[in-house]
């Protein structure tokens, strides 16, 4: 089987602290919503977790305690006496609570920018924070103000401080004791809570009034589907490194299941990038190397392929286990606008990582649904201009709305049937793919760049704000 040309998914920068949408008329009330499970995890600042996994918000929108960065350092001191007589029976969870209060409390002690900032550099003086990395630190930090503060928020300060405090602090973390990511790696939830993390860093970046989703019957169809043990696949464009991120946020208020399962085909850099991997350890990947970079460093090349096979492997096997929900981004990477009118669009679509998809979920023996998936999010975290090929790249952030869309699932057997020619079909399936994801694509751009909100609707994409409802 070919290797599939995946995408280089980049999970969205982590963050804890959310605003209360009361303070800000630009934000809707359901902004910044969490239900009482939520909002007690972020009582406790980030939350270190030992019991039951908990569900996501119920509405991207409601105000909870603002996140105390000197509460999670004062947490962190009091598990370091309960390390040694956990109970956890599963001994990777006991060796990352002992990484998690050994570790440098530089971060966790700020009260203010300067202590931020200088934190840096004493990192780097002590030798534990490289300096190339130390700059892209203060430019990211610098940036996410500066998108935080176009939002309006009146306590936009406090956000920026102890949201960027916990993600240096997490970046750090990964400096002293790296992680290293397999082929399949599953969403880690405790002992801190990776995924709340990358959410809530990503929370205050979305304009929940000029936001939307398309057709949101269908991800409900989806639960049901899942719930009967059938696999769902969404064929979807990709925008940036909080795609993510956004896709949760737009439906945990209607679809935490969805939200929270969504099983990401991932490229190498999201795992490698010091200042993506923290984003990326709280979500469900199958990482690959994407085709865009496959021939990066010649003499990685057999090792990159090696790699990709037992992916596929993982794949295969989380397909055999029904019930799983995978996004893959079969443009092999991010979309990008037209260098000559600006314009964004779903890039092309390759005919063979559908089609490897498919067959893959053909052959599991487990019912599947392929369904195309658009998404509008690109003004949030756009990539540079071209593919770079060193890791590392500059982080341009802004507020603004995002969009999410899905149609009814396409039917290969339908479209063979039609067709006489197996690659013909093949081709056709992939276009009317790309078509769909396009149309969906048009109807969000219009409803968030065009300011037609739910007008922009058809009748083949029914737009809504289910966190208004």
């Amino acid at each position: 089987m070919s290797s599939l040309s995946l995408t280089f998914f980049a999970t969205t920068a982590p963050r804890v602290l959310v605003p209360s949408s009361s303070s800000n008329p630009k934000l809707s009330p359901s902004s910044y919503s969490f239900s009482a499970t939520t909002a007690r995890w972020h009582s406790t600042a980030v939350s270190f977790r030992s019991g039951a996994r908990r569900t996501s918000a119920t509405c991207p929108c409601a105000s909870f305690s603002s996140f105390n960065v000197r509460a999670m350092a004062k947490m962190v001191q009091d598990r370091e006496s309960a390390v040694s007589s956990s109970s956890a029976s599963d001994e990777q969870n006991k060796k990352m609570l002992n990484i998690e209060v050994n570790h440098s409390r530089t971060f966790l002690d700020v009260r203010s920018e300067q202590d931020l900032l200088s934190g840096i550099g004493r990192e780097v003086e002590a030798g534990r924070l490289p300096s190339n990395l130390a700059t892209g630190m203060e430019e990211l930090y610098h940036n996410y103000k500066n998108a935080v503060f176009q939002s309006g928020n009146s306590r936009a300060d406090e956000i920026v401080l102890s949201n960027m405090a916990v993600a240096f602090d997490r970046v750090l973390l990964d400096i002293e004791e790296p992680f290293t990511f397999s082929s399949y790696h599953k969403s880690m939830r405790e002992p801190f809570d990776y995924y709340m993390f990358g959410q809530n860093y990503i929370r205050p970046l979305v304009d929940f009034r000029s936001s939307y989703v398309g057709n949101v019957s269908l991800f409900f169809e989806m639960e049901e589907k899942l719930n009967q043990g059938h696999n769902i696949v969404l064929i979807s464009n990709h925008q940036t490194e909080a795609d993510p991120a956004i896709i949760a946020l737009l439906l945990e208020s209607t679809n935490p299941h969805v939200a929270e399962n969504l099983t990401y085909i991932a490229g190498d850099r999201v795992i490698t990038d010091p200042l993506c991997k923290p984003f990326s350890m709280g979500r469900n990947l199958i990482c690959v190397y994407s085709k865009k970079h496959m021939l990066d460093v010649p003499e990685l090349i057999e090792m990159k392929r090696k790699s990709n096979t037992r992916s596929l492997k993982e794949m295969a096997l989380l397909l055999r286990g029904g019930s799983q929900i995978i996004w893959i981004a079969p443009s092999g990477g991010r979309d990008r606008p037209d260098p000559v009118t600006g314009e964004w669009y779903p890039a092309p679509f390759d005919t063979s990582s559908i089609d490897n998809m498919r067959r893959l979920a053909e052959h599991s023996g487990i019912p599947g649904h392929i369904y195309p998936l658009a998404l509008l999010c690109h003004d949030i975290m756009p990539p540079p201009p071209q593919v770079e090929r060193e890791v590392g790249e500059k982080r341009v952030i802004s507020f603004h709305g995002a969009g999410l869309s899905v149609a009814p699932e396409i039917s290969f057997p339908d479209i063979i049937t039609a067709s006489k020619n197996p690659e013909e079909a093949k081709e056709v399936y992939t276009q009317a793919f790309y078509n769909s994801v396009t149309e969906q694509y048009n109807v969000l751009k219009s409803a968030i760049h065009g300011q037609q909100g739910l007008k922009a609707s058809i009748p083949s994409v029914s737009l809504s704000q289910p966190w208004g409802d």
